[in-house]
Parts: C-alpha cells; structure tokens; sequence
C-alpha cells in the first residue's frame, strides 16, 4: 500500500513542485508584510501624539486637495495616538494600462462575473492611501501598494502575476489542492510500524551521512510542519474554490449568502444639507472609542448612508461591525453586527487570517513564518531524494548488465 502512496506523493510532487515551492517562498515574504512597510516608511504611519486632533474633514479635504482628480474611497482612523490618518483614494488609472497590479483587478468579464454590486466594489476600492497627521491636519506621505514590491508578490503568490480567473489562477489553485494531497501522502509514508522507527523519525541525525541528513530533513521537518500546512492548503482551497467554500456552509450547518444584505438608505429630506463626517460619527462615538481602528465611507448620493467599519480592539481583522448612519438625522440606519451573522459566515472570516497566520497577532505570524520557511525545504530535499534512487537504480540495472 505504501507503494502506491509513495508513487503518488513522488509524480504529484514533481507536477506541482516548482509552484508550491514559489507559493511557500512568496508567503513567508507576505507574512510580515505590515510589520516590513511600517519599518521601511515609518513616517508615513507614525506622528508624535498631541493634545487635540483637527476634524477629520479637514483631513479628508487636505488628502484630496494633494491629489485633485482623486476621488474619496474611505478614511481610517487608529485609536492609536501615534498612527497616522489613512485616507484611501481612488486615482483614474490611464486607459490601456498593463501590469500585474492592473492585470489582478480585471476580474472575471461582465457576462460570468454574477452581480452589478461586485463589479461596483472593485471600482470603489483605493488605490492610492494618502497619510495625514490628525494633530496638524497635514499630509505626511502618498504610497501605492499596488506599485510595491510584496505588493506583486502577492500577485504572484495568488495569480502567478496573471491575473484572477487566468492561467496562472487556475495554475496555483490545482497546485494548491495537489499539495494537499502531498501533505497527506506524506504523513502516510511517515507513519512508522514500531517505536524504535518513530524515534528516528522524530530527530534528525545531523552526524549523519548527506544522504541520511537530506532524507532526515524532508522526513521529520515534514512531520511536524504537516498540520500547519493542511490547514494552510484547506484555507486556501476555501479561497479559492466555491465548492470548498459551499462546503464549509454546509459542514456548519449554515446557508450559503451569496449576496450581500441591502444597504439601508438615508431619509431624504428636501433642502436638508447632509451631515459633515465627524457630525455622523457621533452616532456611534462609543463603538469608535474602544476599536483598534474604523473606517469610514461617505454618501455616494442623496440617498446613500455613511458607512462605519469598526473593529473592536483585540478582534481579529476580519470580524468587524458595520454601522449606517443616516446623512440628514445622523441616526443610526442598520447595523451588520459580527456576532449576529450564522456560524459558516463567522468561520468563513477566520479563513484568511488563519491563511496568513495573522488570527492571534504576532505569535501565529511567528508561527506561519517558520513553518513557510520550512516548506521550502521538501521540494528541494524532495528533488535530491528521487535523483538518489534514480542513480541507485541506474547503477543496479548496468551491474545486472554486466553479469
């Protein structure tokens, strides 16, 4: 039985190994990418605190006024007194503009993309973020993630540069689903008949011969980064495909949305001058003040609500509350509350953070850094343990020859 698992794990292995390897090197980059842009531009996140902060439509007025043709997409705001305001903007990019960055946001075309309201998210999205001291009101820095470098990483991690529903998409998602049968092929083959075996195979010999140590190296550190990486695979699989993903509801117990909850809409009333952005945030002054951050989105038109994205401190990223906020009365217009979503939405927001190892904060970032830095080991260890065998058959096969 062994044999048949082996076959597997080796032909599937020399199929999907240069993308897996490329994936795992690209994630440990992306890991700590917030830590690494915060590091390498600190004073675009980072002011000295001060008594007073200005209003943040002073701040929002100073961001576009940098950029005149740029439109408003959203302002965060840290309850960290050194973090600067980001207020992201959407710039008109120029018509025929080709790139990985372009190339990732094309999306599928109109007739298989589903709804108008996905096509309407992506244009909505920033693509420029432009940093403001909320003491002085002054613009302290632009930055383009999509121009960065772990930006296209990211792209290459997810598209191979491509682009979504491309080749290099449909390249990485088979890949990604392959690895996972890799991952449990190759605990199969681990699994030892005796206790003097699995002791072997939890150590590696490093006094070893070079064989013994490459062979040491794929088995044990295969071993115990095998879990992590099943549920990196799963989580990714999830990402990927809607069957993983309907599965996930189904497992919960839980029905699929595939459409998002109506947005309330405002009361119009006629000669009423809507309400400035720090007058609606009063509405939900006690949710803002004990978040990590919020994010706000302004009327679009007369009938459109604010839009406030608070995440609760300690919470993880992707579990925030969304508040509406009527633009005339100031009144709160509807809530999407977390906690009152169904158990599949819930888990279904753990998904990525679990993905990227960003769930409980630095410890699970150390975490899926090591375990992705470890995963680079197998293809090549991999690679050198088949030549091996290769050469050992080789040279088998010639002495039968010469007999």
């Amino acid at each position: 039985m062994k044999v048949f698992f082996r076959t597997i794990h080796l032909y599937l292995s020399l199929a999907a190994g240069i993308v897996i390897f490329c994936s795992c090197l690209t994630g440990t980059m992306l890991v700590f990418e917030k830590e690494i842009e915060h590091t390498l531009h600190p004073k675009l996140y980072y002011v000295r605190a001060a008594a007073t902060r200005v209003p943040l439509e002073q701040m929002i007025n100073a961001a576009l006024k940098q950029v005149p043709k740029a439109k408003l997409a959203s302002a965060m705001v840290y309850n960290d007194a050194a973090r600067t305001v980001e207020i992201g903007l959407i710039v008109p990019e120029k018509k025929g503009k080709k790139g990985s960055a372009a190339q990732a946001e094309k999306g599928r075309p109109a007739a298989a993309q589903g709804d108008k309201d996905k096509k309407t998210k992506e244009a909505d999205r920033a693509n420029l973020s432009v940093f403001v001291n909320p003491y002085t009101g002054q613009v302290t820095g632009q930055y383009s993630r999509r121009q960065s470098f772990l930006y296209s990483a990211e792209m290459f991690h997810r598209f191979l540069l491509a682009g979504k529903d491309s080749l290099g998409d449909w390249v990485v998602s088979i890949s990604t689903l392959l690895f996972l049968f890799i991952l449990i092929t190759g605990v199969i083959l681990w699994w030892p008949k005796t206790k003097n075996v699995m002791k072997q195979r939890l150590k590696i010999k490093w006094g070893g011969s070079t064989k013994r140590l490459v062979h040491d190296l794929h088995l044990v550190t295969g071993f115990y980064t095998s879990i992590f990486l099943i549920v990196i695979a799963l989580t990714g699989l999830i990402m990927t495909f809607k069957l993983a993903n309907q599965a996930l509801f189904a497992i919960t117990g839980s029905k699929l949305v595939k459409e998002q909850p109506k947005t309330p809409q405002s009361k119009y009333q006629a000669g009423a001058k809507a309400l400035k952005v720090d007058a609606a945030l009063q509405a939900v002054a006690a949710q803002t003040a004990l978040a990590d951050y919020y994010t706000v989105r302004v009327p679009k038109d007369s009938l459109a609500v604010y839009s406030i994205n608070i995440l609760p401190k300690g919470a993880v990223e992707t579990t925030a509350d969304t508040y509406y906020v009527d633009q005339y009365s100031g009144g709160i217009a509807g809530a999407q509350l977390f906690a009152a979503k169904s158990l599949g939405q819930r888990v279904r927001a753990y998904v990525k953070p679990v993905h990227t190892g960003s769930v409980y904060g630095l410890p699970t970032k150390i975490i899926s850094f090591v375990v992705c830095l470890l995963s680079l080991i197998f293809p090549v260890t991999g690679v050198m343990m088949w030549l091996n065998r290769t050469r050992k058959k080789t040279k088998t096969y010639r002495k039968l020859e010469l007999v």
